[in-house]
């Protein structure tokens, strides 16, 4: 029996999807302010830090509902943001805003996040312990019904490799920067460079019978964990073994015991 496909988000459903990583204080008060505004202008927000290092600055991580980020994009936001947050005031002193894409080894905050990078590696630190241990780092497997599941890297032996984790108990969770990772991320950002110029005219559409990507298909890496099964090779044909029955077979010799 075949299990059924999950459904796939338009961008409607990914502006209004709720995130699984909340955060606490200062940073709850900006969020309040910045989700709807970002929202109405087609983002959603990734995630909010408040730094007080060099001075007090506020990073707001946000993203396009198919996960690609411009310059102008942070631009955009910033120029929109900024005199709403002057007339809110949620902190009480003076600070410097910095608007970013989430990068490539990016926070998974939303179910959507963690479906989309299927296959990838990850690590997630728990707020409530799984198994007597709240750190886990492994490729995620797959996502059934509010959980998470990780083949973790360094299961020992014996050991189940796969781990499910609730995401209401997630308290942060980060891709691992990895060859695949890279590979996708640059296929990602071709593809929106693409669209862009498109949508701006500065670059003719495409053919109609060219066949254009999913941008929101995750193309992830086949499993490296101890669930995988290697790949079966053909054994090389030009062997020690295959050059001696070679020269066996030009001079006339047989094996004495075949055929008993």
């Amino acid at each position: 029996m075949t299990e059924p496909t999950e459904h796939a988000l338009d961008d409607a459903e990914l502006l209004a999807e709720p995130r699984l990583v909340v955060e606490p204080g200062a940073a709850a008060r900006v969020s309040a302010i910045a989700t709807p505004v970002l929202e109405a202008m087609g983002y959603r927000l990734v995630r909010i830090k408040i730094s007080g290092e060099a001075g007090c600055t506020v990073q707001i991580m946000a993203e396009r509902p198919d996960g690609s980020m411009q310059v102008e994009d942070c631009e955009a936001i910033s120029h929109a943001l900024s005199p709403v947050l002057d007339i809110e005031d949620p902190i009480q002193r003076a600070y410097r805003l910095e608007i970013s894409s989430p990068g490539i080894d990016r926070p998974l905050v939303r179910r959507s996040d963690f479906q989309r990078f299927l296959g990838h590696l990850v690590k997630v630190e728990m707020a409530v312990a799984v198994g007597g241990r709240k750190r886990f780092r492994g490729w995620i497997s797959a996502i059934e019904g509010d959980e998470v599941l990780i083949d973790r890297e360094a299961a020992r032996d014996g050991e189940d490799p796969i781990t499910r984790l609730p995401m209401e108990d997630i308290g942060s969770a980060n891709l691992v920067l990895t060859d695949e990772l890279i590979a996708e991320s640059m296929r990602r950002g071709k593809q929106a460079e693409r669209d862009l110029k498109q949508e701006l005219g500065l670059a003719p559409p495409p053919a109609p019978h060219a066949k254009r990507s999913d941008p929101k298909k995750s193309f992830a890496p086949k499993p490296k964990g101890k669930t995988a099964k290697a790949a079966k090779k053909p054994l090389p044909k030009n062997t020690k073994a295959h050059r001696l029955a070679a020269q066996a077979a030009r001079r006339g010799d047989t094996d004495s015991t075949e055929g008993d």
